[in-house]
């Protein structure tokens, strides 16, 4: 089994490569490369920082998009995405204007709203991971503690995407699935134990 993780300048590529190779993927590729993702078996996708630059940076890579989408949606290849790399699956995001995502699943990426002035922004440390009513991401997530660090949360149209949720003075989603496709809010790579059990369950995820 081959896993790419992608290679677009915009994740902490080093610890998301050791956590996975710690969660037993032990054919791991490291690449930016169309024709390397059009031939893993999985695919993950990381993200730190701005929206917008991990959207353009992302996109400035020719061929790179394509060959994502057509091994997700066409050939059904399991995938996953983590904090920026989730937030990427929505429609839009509004963080430094209006920037065009994925679009995997409708939804927008817009600022946390601070509710509460003891609510600090961004929403960073550990939280709990609650499932939602249903179980789009079937039975990937399970709840419990993770890592979050981000300012900006996913807001997809329709709930029957969201697969968990984290409180921050408030609602906030903590994972989101469709098919063949999730994407988590908080990082697996600094959870411990609980994200390294996460990425194991991916690594044998049949959706």
């Amino acid at each position: 089994m081959t896993l790419a993780l992608i290679d677009y300048g915009a994740g902490n590529l080093h610890s998301v490569a050791n956590a996975l190779r710690a969660a037993g993927c032990e054919d791991l590729a490291v690449t930016d490369r169309p024709e390397v993702v059009r031939a893993a078996d999985r695919i993950v996708l990381p993200g730190v920082g701005s929206f917008k630059a991990c959207a353009e940076g992302l996109r400035a890579i020719d061929g790179l998009v394509d060959a994502m989408v057509e091994r997700v949606h066409v050939g059904g290849a399991p995938f996953l995405g983590i904090c920026v790399g989730m937030q990427l699956l929505a429609t839009r995001g509004l963080e430094h204007g209006v920037t065009p995502g994925l679009d995997w699943i409708a939804g927008q990426v817009q600022r946390i709203e601070r509710t509460d002035p003891a609510v600090k922004i961004p929403h960073m440390g550990w939280n709990d991971v609650a499932l939602g009513r249903q179980d789009p991401a079937s039975g990937l997530v399970e709840p419990g503690e993770a890592y979050f660090l981000h300012s900006y949360h996913f807001q997809p149209e329709d709930g029957s995407a969201v697969a968990a949720m984290t409180d921050h003075g408030g609602g906030l989603v903590a994972a989101v699935a469709q098919d063949n496709v999730v994407g988590v809010q908080f990082h697996p790579e600094k959870s411990q134990a609980y994200g390294l059990a996460l990425l194991a369950r991916f690594l044998e995820w049949k959706p």
